[in-house]
């Protein structure tokens, strides 16, 4: 008769801890592949808002994001992107300059297309509708979720836009502002973020830009 053999405590420790490194690895993995998880889906009927035809909902990777636009705080502005969203002109743009937990970036409706996105140009684009001059109000608090128009100088808003994940005082007068993510923020967390670079190579994009109401 064969007597069976038994394991030591160190067998026995070290089998629990390939068992777990396994099951951590595994977990690790699709987490990563499925970064979507725990992000809530938006529920219209539970928002709370001022004016419909102030609500816009962009579709991103990860989910709906609900911006309220503030058209009493940059008229000209406000205006426009309501233009773009409008026009479907904003569909398909890159999120090409993303800082992670810090703020994502799109709108180079020149350069920054899904099919045709320069990556040596990206981020210099614009429309065919000119300049804008800066609507800055030192009022408008910068905080997490804030919309606001992109700019290398004043004065030379166009399409390109940015939204911040986290407060930034800095910003405050500096920016025009054109509103604020009121659902959606952990969406826009999940954006791809660059490799040692704010911009992204493969980003990802805006899959449909609307107003809730025309």
């Amino acid at each position: 008769m064969i007597k069976k053999i038994k394991s030591s405590l160190s067998e026995k420790i070290l089998f629990i801890f390939l068992i777990s490194l396994a099951v951590f690895t595994f977990g690790s993995f699709y987490l990563i592949k499925n970064k979507c998880l725990f992000v809530k889906e938006l529920d219209l009927d539970k928002l709370k808002i001022s004016d419909p035809k102030n609500l816009a909902i962009m579709d991103v990777e990860c989910g709906r994001v609900a911006i309220e636009l503030y058209p009493q705080v940059s008229p000209k502005s406000v205006e426009r992107f309501k233009y773009f969203i409008n026009t479907g002109l904003y569909n398909n743009s890159a999120f090409y300059r993303v800082i992670e937990n810090t703020l994502v970036q799109a709108g180079d409706l020149e350069f920054g297309y899904h099919d045709n996105i320069n990556y040596f140009k990206v981020g210099s684009g614009g429309s065919k509708l000119g300049k804008l001059k800066s609507e800055l109000s030192n009022d408008y608090e910068f905080k997490a979720g804030t919309v606001a128009m992109a700019r290398g100088e004043f004065d030379t808003e166009d399409s390109e836009f940015f939204i911040i994940l986290k407060d930034i005082p800095l910003y405050q007068g500096e920016y025009t502002p054109v509103g604020k993510v009121i659902f959606g923020l952990n969406a826009l967390k999940k954006i791809k973020v660059g490799n040692k670079t704010d911009y992204v190579l493969r980003p990802d994009y805006i899959k449909e830009f609307q107003l809730l109401e025309n």
